[in-house]
């Protein structure tokens, strides 16, 4: 999205909810980009980021709701867009209900780097080598599956995702997994976040686990089966227990 107008001038900042800044003002935030030139961003983890023409470096987090998307200044606004950004014209809105993390502003590339040191490699970039050695570890799938500092990126509707679109449960232990369940288990995690990047967000698709989830007497899309729900690493887990039986 942003990579599109990778160049193009910073007019107006409107933040609309300071609710979503984080370790910046709404005043030192316009200041340090109006007049600025985004260059080309990049992504890490849960991080979108947004380099400037200047040191500053700004980070937007998009946790379950947030989106980055364009529009023309005559659209109305939503009741969730927090930041509007005038660019050459049109506007970059910065959209979030839940305002779980929200936007930074770091100084320079320095802070940068100490910001990402804390984490693990990038979902989508890790190797199938890299991959099997992070799984090595004790402890649920699903836990260190969401562990930032082992592998950055996934979040609690992908992992859910990934693990019941590879049928292993998210409640086996990590190392318990032969060698074909994480070549299968990689695979489709690379396919469910190539899909996700795309659509800007973990696509509510009918034929996907997140499209059905939320759903009352919520129901497999593969089997019809039942849906089980409960608590896991901290978050609320949905999965198949025909699809995904707890032992192999």
């Amino acid at each position: 999205m942003l990579a599109r107008h990778a160049g193009a001038r910073i007019g107006q900042v409107l933040i609309r909810d300071r609710g979503v800044l984080r370790g910046v003002s709404a005043a030192r935030l316009e200041r340090a980009l109006r007049g600025r030139h985004f260059r080309r961003p990049a992504r890490h983890g849960k991080w979108l980021i947004a380099p400037t023409d200047a040191p500053a470096i700004l980070l937007f987090h998009f946790g379950m709701t947030g989106s980055l998307s364009w529009h023309k200044s005559s659209e109305p606004l939503h009741r969730d867009d927090r930041i509007v950004f005038t660019l050459d014209g049109r506007e970059l809105r910065y959209r979030d209900l839940r305002k779980l993390q929200g936007v930074r502003l770091l100084h320079d590339r320095t802070a940068l780097e100490r910001l990402l040191a804390v984490l693990g490699p990038d979902a989508l970039k890790v190797s199938r080598t890299q991959f099997d050695r992070l799984l090595a570890g004790r402890g649920r799938l699903k836990a260190r599956l969401a562990d930032q500092a082992i592998i950055a990126g996934l979040g609690n509707l992908l992992i859910d995702e990934i693990c019941w679109r590879a049928r292993i449960s998210p409640w086996r232990s990590a190392h318990s997994l032969s060698d074909a369940e994480r070549a299968r288990l990689y695979a489709r995690m690379r396919h469910v976040l190539r899909d996700s990047v795309r659509a800007g967000r973990v696509p509510g698709y009918r034929s996907w686990l997140t499209g059905r989830r939320d759903r009352r007497d919520a129901r497999c899309p593969r089997c019809a089966g039942k849906l089980a729900r409960r608590r896991l690493a901290g978050r609320t887990t949905v999965w198949c227990p025909r699809c995904q039986p707890s032992r192999s």
